[in-house]
């Protein structure tokens, strides 16, 4: 990754914030699209996984 890597993807990023109802769409597609996540997720999962302490 380059620097005009970067500089292309922030000039798109701005192009994309002057365009408001583009901008809420990609953000909550962004978030629709998200996997569920959570501290509470994570500890469970290596209580179970890992340590086998539940069940």
């Amino acid at each position: 990754l380059t620097f005009d890597a970067y500089w292309d993807a922030q000039r798109r990023v701005e192009d994309l914030w002057h365009t408001p109802q583009e901008w809420w769409r990609k953000a909550v597609l962004n978030t629709a699209r998200m996997g569920w996540f959570s501290s509470d997720r994570t500890i469970r999962e290596y209580a179970t996984e890992i340590w086998k302490a539940l069940d």
